[in-house]
Parts: C-alpha cells; sequence; structure tokens
C-alpha cells in the first residue's frame, strides 16, 4: 500500500484534507544534484541506466517531498524504439538527422517489441519503486503520438511545426498511418509500464496547441483517446494537452482520470468547460517561480481557492525551467502542504 495516496485520491475524485502537488519535469536540471550526474552522463545514457535513471527521479522527493514522483526519461525513447534516430544535441535539443517526410519513410518505421527495445525503462520503473519503498506513487508518461509526429517529421523543435503539418494536410494517408503506428507503441508501453509498477499515467501532448480545434480532433485528440480507452482499466491516465483549452469539454467526456491545463485558461474557465466533472491538474505559469518565494506562496494559495481544493491536482502549467532558484520550487510546494481550506 502507497503510504501517501493523496494524488491517487485525487484522481478519483475522492474528498481531501488538501489537493497533492507535484511539478512537470521536477526530476531535472534545475537541480544541483541533478547537474552533477548531467556533467557525467550524455542524456540517453541518463534514461538507459537504470540506477541513474531511478536516482534522478527521487532526487526532488528527497529534497522537497513532493506527493508524486515522475520517472526520469524521455517522450522520444519511443521513436528510438520505432526504427527512427533520435539524437539529443548541446544547445540544439532533439535531433532527427533522417526525418519521416513520405510514405516509404513511414513504411520504415516499426512498431516494436518493448521488452526489446524499452526494457531497460522497466528496469528502471523497478529500481524506483525500490527507492521510493512504497512513500508516494509514482507516475509514467508517454508524448502525445501527435506531439511524437511533429518531431519524427520536423526533426527538431520548432516555433510552429511547420513541416510536420504540412505532411499532415498534403499526405493525410501517410501521417495516419504514422500516427496509428505511434499509438499501438505507446499503448504497449504503457501497459508495460503499469505491469512493472507505475501507479498512473500522463500523456503529454506538448504540441497539441499548434492545431486548429478541427485539425486537432483529426490529428491528435483521436488517438490520445485511444491509449486513455486502452489503459483505463490499467492505470489512471492524465491527458495533458499544453494550448488545448478549446478541446477541455471533449476531452472531459473520456474515461481520462484527469486533464492538465496551462497558464492560458483561468481555473473557472476550466471548470467551465469540463463542468467539473473531472480532477484537473495545473496551472501555475512556470516562469512565475521567477517571482519572490512569498508571491508565490500567495499565488499558489490563491490558485487553490479558485480551482477547489478537490479534484485538482497542484502542478505548473508546463515543466520548471531550469534557472528557478531552489528556495522558491520550495516555496512552491510548502504553498500547497500548507494549505487550509
Amino acid at each position: 500500500m502507497i503510504k501517501n495516496d493523496l494524488f491517487l485520491r485525487a484522481l478519483k475524485g475522492e474528498t481531501v484534507e488538501r489537493p497533492p502537488v507535484w511539478m512537470m519535469r521536477q526530476a531535472g536540471r534545475y537541480l544541483p544534484e541533478f547537474i552533477a550526474i548531467r556533467e557525467k552522463y550524455d542524456f540517453f545514457t541518463r534514461c538507459r541506466t537504470p540506477e541513474l535513471a531511478s536516482e534522478i527521479t527521487v532526487q526532488p522527493i528527497r529534497r522537497y517531498g513532493m506527493d508524486a514522483a515522475i520517472l526520469f526519461s524521455d517522450i522520444l525513447v519511443i521513436p528510438q524504439a520505432m526504427n527512427i534516430e533520435v539524437e539529443m544535441k548541446p544547445g540544439v535539443g532533439p535531433w532527427l538527422p533522417n526525418p519521416v517526410r513520405t510514405q516509404q519513410d513511414v513504411d520504415n518505421v516499426i512498431v516494436p517489441d518493448i521488452d526489446e527495445t524499452l526494457g531497460y525503462v522497466m528496469e528502471a520503473i523497478k529500481a524506483t519503486k525500490e527507492l521510493l519503498n512504497d512513500e508516494i506513487p509514482l507516475i509514467g508518461f508517454a508524448g502525445s503520438p501527435w506531439t511524437i509526429l511533429c518531431y519524427c517529421v520536423q526533426g527538431q523543435g520548432s516555433k510552429n511545426f511547420d513541416k510536420a503539418k504540412e505532411f499532415c494536410f498534403t499526405q493525410p494517408v501517410a501521417a495516419h498511418t504514422l500516427l496509428q503506428k505511434i499509438t499501438d507503441t505507446t499503448i504497449a508501453y504503457l501497459k508495460k509500464k503499469v505491469k512493472a509498477g507505475v501507479n498512473a499515467v500522463q500523456v503529454f501532448d506538448s504540441w497539441g496547441g499548434m492545431l486548429s480545434p478541427t485539425d486537432y480532433q483529426e490529428f491528435s485528440w483521436q488517438y490520445i483517446n485511444q491509449i486513455i480507452e486502452a489503459l483505463k482499466d490499467d492505470a489512471p491516465v492524465i491527458a495533458f494537452g499544453k494550448g488545448c483549452w478549446f478541446a477541455l469539454d471533449k476531452m472531459s467526456n473520456s474515461n481520462a482520470s484527469a486533464l492538465g491545463v496551462d497558464w492560458t485558461v483561468s481555473p473557472k474557465v476550466a471548470r467551465e468547460l469540463t463542468g467539473n466533472k473531472i480532477t484537473l491538474q495545473g496551472n501555475f505559469d512556470p516562469v512565475r517561480l521567477l517571482s519572490p518565494p512569498k508571491v508565490i506562496k500567495k499565488m499558489v494559495r490563491q490558485m487553490i481557492d479558485e480551482f477547489g481544493k478537490d479534484k485538482y491536482i497542484v502542478n505548473l502549467g508546463h515543466g520548471i525551467l531550469p534557472h528557478i532558484p531552489l528556495d522558491n520550487a520550495k516555496a512552491f510546494i510548502d504553498a500547497v502542504k500548507e494549505y487550509k481550506s
């Protein structure tokens, strides 16, 4: 049994004494203990070495005592497993030397055997569960099929993912074939993660907001929903679409346990769009963590008041930034732990 099950109770919509809190990208680059590991090992070595991934996962828990841990990994381990080369270039970020641009490229993409290609992730989960010792739940994650497609086709990060969108709009058959292959791989991957011990999963649709509401339904949401349907009986699923407030109504009528929201939508509007029938997670602007700790605490309390303490998980509206002072991150977490309604 998990000793602190606040996060899991909030996902079920139960009444809680205070909302749970964790931060996207909490295992990472703002922590000096993470930077010490980063100086010794390159990015994908950290992802592929279970003892490193598990150590990085628990670092923020030791320091701040969040209510959930999220496994240190990357969304791009999926395309790597699917026979698509992915590098992490210093100063550039993700770099795919041979982007997917044609039907032939799509035909070369495989739906892999998860144990053979991503077994190291399952080992990292087992190692992390040992370190956590049932104190708090562990979250596993994957990128949404659309977000993965964005990198596979664009070949790197982008402000508008124009090549990815062009591919979808000019070669829709190839695009949907690729999206389905990514979806099938992601479902198999997340099911293995649950089997290995994660207590919940989150699907990150980081680039969903690049699409119009109509295109979002066609090229993103229908595939995320397949993942939710496939996983719903195995573990709670959180769907997080950055910039996708326009889809909250539709998303709230799914079998997701919670929806992540970013800072571009107010708690009031997010609750109205979802009819207050689903747990919401978010939505503090990560840059706001550069405000003085006193201001952060005040704003966090206000945010909880506006969302309401039940059916709510406190989080940022996107990943924590590398240059956030440690005391400011602490103020964010402490404000939630000290919350009294």
